[in-house]
């Protein structure tokens, strides 16, 4: 097999230049990106929209108030299928319990109304009845108390989930009355209050992450299932969706990360003056011998004795260093220098292959308007050869297969090593299986070396003939690689990763399509929201007023309606925020 790499006696320091442009390279439409909606692109205009939908599911099922469902979503970190789990192994009041929901059905506040004056336990003052207010719990303290206990809980970014202040009463308040008594002293905090709620469905969703796109794009993404995934953003950048970096599968995130620190750190460039250099046992610096003499001098002006580096004379005979003799074998030191030998030799194997593949990546990715180019003119003939699709696909192979191919060698590095599966393998099963995947990985390097080199021809300038047996060659071609890929994953997360016992490493699985692009989010019920049944109302509990609570009607899920998804306007009541209790139309209408 011939080696694409560069030679074992160059020495790369650094990496992060191969490290960039990885990410958009593969994100036109039109070479071949993945079309899937597994997984969802969330805007700022559509995170209400987002959150509802799970807020809808718990809503319809326990038929609760919409904040208590929100309570409930946020300790199980907005996972509803271990919320049903829950529900179904320790019944309802064991959830409404270990989430802090009241199960108290209503509150009775008219005795609080209607009496002159109440005393706080908190202040131990004595405040009027319509100062007050009771929480689900049925716990009273006057407003003034809540509201510095809000204030100072928000203040503590706590405002996702504030208990009630009585002791021992681990249920959460409701945050239309946190909105409410917080608006009036401290608007900028009701916002930021607001705001926590709204992004809790972000920060505490392990299956919802930001993008980690520089400068922000403000995205999240959504996945349905796996979150070992690979995942591109609405704004073009592919990245993992377990670590947030690059895309790097078949590399595990733990082989990824060690992977990047090796190469932008100063390791390996310690580990070269360790094998060619020896300090000075004066100044302590290092000194490379240029030389045949063992008699060496530092630019320190100490002389030592280059076999073992302890001081001399500065007088050499025939016989012996002058003041020095050191004949005796140090098997520690030996074996120390050899092993540091054998190590940076096989990090440049593995790094110089890495480096020359993604080099490659690179360049083939610029061949994107070449091809264009030599498309259209192949078109603008007069010819009976009109689907040309077979460049583009072909195209896109190249890149997939690639990028797939220059990970590999990362992932060869640690799992063939003896850093993190040093005891999962014996060295004669390590052998066999180091055996069989350098074979799978030589036939994909072979065959995506010849697709490569197919696309570099002025296939343009050729005769019909000629383009119809190219065409047959990328298209074999193409069909090969994609097989070989497919092959070389299998054995990864069968044969290699699959057969670990003290260690578990997750990999993205290989798609022929790529990397999947996140489509817009666009769910809703507006049909159903539509169908609001009575509002029904609630005593105000901090000015003997009332509050409406509108609920939604049906039993439906929010993938069965569709609506679309447009940016909402805050409503300018109570100080100019929003009310997350109430559903996106009547926001709108208002």
């Amino acid at each position: 097999m011939e080696d694409y790499g560069s030679s074992d006696e160059d020495i790369y320091s650094s990496d992060q230049d191969s490290l960039d442009g990885l990410e958009n390279d593969e994100s036109d439409s039109q070479w071949g990106s993945s079309t899937g909606n597994s997984c969802k692109v969330i805007t700022r205009e559509s995170l209400l929209v987002a959150q509802r939908e799970d807020l809808w599911r718990v809503t319809d099922l326990l038929s609760l108030r919409e904040h208590h469902a929100r309570t409930l979503l946020i300790h199980y970190r907005w996972d509803v299928e271990r919320l049903l789990a829950v529900l179904v192994e320790k019944g309802k009041n064991c959830l409404f319990a270990e989430a802090g929901v009241p199960v108290l059905e209503e509150v009775d506040v008219d005795s609080y109304v209607s009496s002159s004056t109440v005393t706080c336990d908190i202040c131990i003052e004595e405040v009027a009845g319509s100062e007050v207010t009771k929480m689900d719990c049925g716990h009273c303290f006057c407003n003034d108390c809540w509201t510095e206990h809000f204030i100072v809980k928000i203040k503590e970014g706590q405002s996702k989930r504030i208990r009630c202040m009585a002791h021992k009463c681990f249920a959460i308040c409701d945050e239309a009355v946190i909105r409410q008594l917080v608006s009036k002293r401290h608007p900028d905090l009701a916002e930021k209050f607001d705001r926590f709620l709204l992004e809790s469905y972000i920060e505490d969703n392990k299956m919802v992450k930001w993008c980690p796109s520089i400068p922000h794009c403000g995205n999240a993404i959504r996945v349905e299932r796996d979150e070992f995934c690979e995942v591109e953003c609405s704004c073009g950048l592919q990245f993992c969706f377990s670590c947030l970096s690059e895309a790097h599968s078949p590399c595990s995130c733990w082989m990824w990360e060690l992977w990047t620190k090796k190469c932008q750190d100063e390791s390996e460039t310690v580990n070269w003056i360790t094998v060619h250099t020896k300090p000075c046992p004066k100044c302590h610096k290092p000194v490379e011998k240029n030389g045949g003499c063992n008699l060496v001098s530092c630019i320190c002006g100490q002389a030592f004795c280059w076999l073992c580096g302890g001081a001399t004379g500065r007088d050499h005979t025939w016989s012996s260093i002058s003041g020095h003799s050191c004949g005796r074998y140090k098997e520690d030191q030996e074996k120390k220098s050899e092993r540091a030998k054998r190590d940076l030799y096989r990090y440049m194997h593995y790094h110089n292959r890495y480096k020359a593949h993604t080099d490659s990546f690179k360049q083939e990715s610029r061949l994107r308007e070449t091809i264009k180019e030599k498309v259209a003119n192949l078109e603008s003939k007069d010819s009976r050869l009109r689907d040309f699709s077979w460049v583009t696909n072909g195209l896109y192979r190249l890149f997939r297969s690639r990028r797939a191919l220059s990970f590999s060698y990362p992932f060869a590095f640690y799992i063939f090593g003896d850093d993190l599966f040093k005891d999962e393998m014996t060295n004669a099963e390590k052998e066999i299986k180091q055996h069989l995947f350098e074979v799978q990985q030589q036939q994909l390097e072979a065959n995506v070396e010849k697709l490569s080199k197919a696309f570099e021809e002025p296939f343009d300038d050729y005769e019909e003939t000629h383009i119809m047996e190219m065409r047959m060659q990328v298209l074999n071609l193409s069909v090969v690689t994609d097989t070989l890929c497919k092959k070389m994953y299998e054995c990864i997360e069968t044969d290699l990763l699959g057969a670990l016992q003290f260690s578990s490493h997750n990999i993205a699985p290989y798609q022929s399509k790529g990397i999947e692009r996140a489509t817009e989010l666009n769910g809703g019920r507006s049909a159903k929201a539509n169908n609001i049944i009575p509002c029904q109302k609630a005593h105000d509990q901090t000015n003997g007023g009332s509050i409406e609570f509108v609920q939604p009607s049906g039993c439906g899920t929010s993938d069965e309606i569709g609506c679309s998804s447009r940016k909402r306007t805050r409503k300018d009541s109570g100080g100019g925020f929003f009310d997350l209790n109430l559903p996106a139309e009547l926001i709108d209408r208002n």
